[in-house]
């Protein structure tokens, strides 16, 4: 099946992939690791979407969301650079130099789509996408599974696996656990 990956832009689409199946159910909208901690944890039910609406009409991406070939969004992936998240302050993910990297820190794909290639186009999309903004490099954070099962609600980081698989590297190992899985910190050069 052919996926077009493209900025996220259209708050609805963004909406399908990390809003809630319920208006007033209390879910992370992936803000998590957008917004400072303290805005986060103040944020709850709708005031988290009127959030992200909010960023949306930024006019700048949140991230990159997948098509398939009937324009239906079918998965998402949060990338926007390091400086302009929490990971410029997080304690348990180290900086591995001064660079003004890119983080891609979640990636979800739709359910009845999952087991397609879909996080893969996922993640090059948000290769492509620091790409073109002029990024000198690209971090993710992924689960270190060595091949165990992820529980789904943890899988949203990723695998090393996965980003082994797009060129990204070993770099450092973090404090950060997932799922029982040390997270470790990969990085792909983009210049």
């Amino acid at each position: 099946m052919p996926i077009d990956v493209r900025p996220a832009t259209v708050f609805e689409d963004i909406a399908t992939m990390v809003g809630p199946k319920k208006p007033d159910a209390n879910v992370c909208w992936c803000l998590s690791y957008r917004i400072p901690n303290k805005l986060n944890r103040q944020l709850v039910r709708q005031e988290r979407g009127a959030q992200v609406k909010k960023l949306c009409d930024s006019g700048i991406p949140l991230g990159v969301l997948a098509y398939d070939d009937d324009d239906v969004v079918v998965g998402w992936a949060a990338v926007a650079p390091r400086a302009d998240t929490t990971f410029a302050t997080n304690r348990k993910i180290p900086h591995v130099d001064d660079l003004d990297v890119w983080s891609v820190w979640c990636i979800r794909v739709r359910p009845g789509h999952r087991r397609q290639g879909i996080s893969h186009s996922l993640l090059a999309g948000a290769v492509e996408y620091a790409r073109e903004n002029n990024a000198p490099a690209i971090e993710g954070y992924p689960l270190d599974n060595k091949g165990e099962k992820v529980d789904l609600t943890m899988a949203y980081v990723g695998t090393r696996k996965l980003f082994e698989d797009h060129g990204f590297e070993w770099s450092a190992d973090t404090t950060s656990v997932l799922n029982g899985f040390a997270r470790v910190l990969m990085r792909r050069d983009l210049t």
